[in-house]
C-alpha cells in the first residue's frame, strides 16, 4: 500500500479538482459542437474542425503561449479583465483549468461526434414524421443513444487534464498548492536527487489513474 505525504496529497487533490472542473466546463460546448459536426453540413466546417483539433498536433507549449497572449495580465482579454477586477488570470489555478480545458477539448468533441454519427438517421427521420421537434429528438434519441460517447469523452477529458504539462506550466506556472498538478510535481521532484521516492509514487499514481480511465473509456466506446 502506498503511503502518501502531505505534499503528494495536496498535488493529487489539486490535479483532481482541475481535471474535474475542466471536464465539466467543456462538456456542454463539446456536445453541441460534436453534434453540429456529426449532423450538419455548413460553410467552413472543415476549417472549424481543423481549429478544434489543433491542440492535438501543436506543441502544448505553443498553446500555453497563445493562452498567455490572450488571458495574460497584458493580454487581449486579460488586460481589460485585470483593469476591471484587479485580478490576473495567468499563473492561477483558473489558468490551469483553462489550459487543461483547451488541451482536452478535441478528445471530448471527437468522442461525441463519433457516437452521434453512428446513430441511424432513419430514427431521426421517423421521429420528425411523427411530429417531434428538434428538442424532443435531442432528449429522446440523440442523448440516450450517444450517452456512451459522452461518458467516454468525459473520462478521456479527465485523464488528459490530469496529464497536461506543457500548456499548464507555460500559462499557469508551477506553483505548489496553486497550479502544481501531478506532471508538474513529477518534473519538480526530478530536479531533486533526494526525491526519487516521490517521483516513483506520483508516476505510479499517474499510470494507475490513466490506465483505469482508458479502460473505462474503451468499455463505453464499445
Amino acid at each position: 500500500m502506498i503511503t502518501l505525504t502531505d505534499y503528494e496529497i495536496t498535488v493529487l487533490i489539486l490535479s483532481s479538482k482541475v481535471a474535474i472542473i475542466s471536464s465539466l466546463i467543456i462538456s456542454i460546448p463539446a456536445f453541441f459542437l460534436g453534434l453540429a459536426l456529426a449532423t450538419k453540413q455548413f460553410y467552413g466546417k472543415s476549417i472549424i474542425d481543423s481549429v478544434i483539433h489543433l491542440p492535438l498536433v501543436l506543441p502544448p507549449v505553443v498553446i500555453g503561449f497563445l493562452l498567455l497572449i490572450i488571458f495574460g495580465k497584458n493580454g487581449l482579454l486579460g488586460s481589460p479583465f485585470y483593469s476591471l477586477f484587479g485580478w490576473s488570470i495567468s499563473f492561477t489555478w483558473v489558468a490551469a483549468i483553462i489550459a487543461s480545458s483547451v488541451m482536452s477539448f478535441p478528445l471530448f468533441v471527437r468522442s461525441i461526434r463519433q457516437s452521434i454519427a453512428e446513430i441511424d438517421p432513419k430514427l431521426i427521420e421517423a421521429a420528425k414524421t411523427l411530429g417531434a421537434n428538434n428538442l424532443k429528438i435531442l432528449k429522446t434519441i440523440i442523448i440516450p443513444l450517444s450517452k456512451n460517447g459522452i461518458i467516454s469523452g468525459l473520462v478521456l477529458s479527465f485523464s488528459r487534464s490530469l496529464g497536461e504539462f506543457g500548456a499548464t506550466i507555460t500559462f499557469a506556472g508551477n506553483i505548489f498548492g496553486e497550479t502544481q498538478t501531478i506532471p508538474l510535481a513529477i518534473y519538480s521532484s526530478l530536479q531533486d536527487p533526494n526525491a526519487s521516492h516521490v517521483v516513483m509514487r506520483l508516476v505510479i499514481i499517474s499510470i494507475s489513474i490513466s490506465f483505469v480511465a482508458l479502460f473505462i473509456s474503451n468499455r463505453f466506446a464499445k
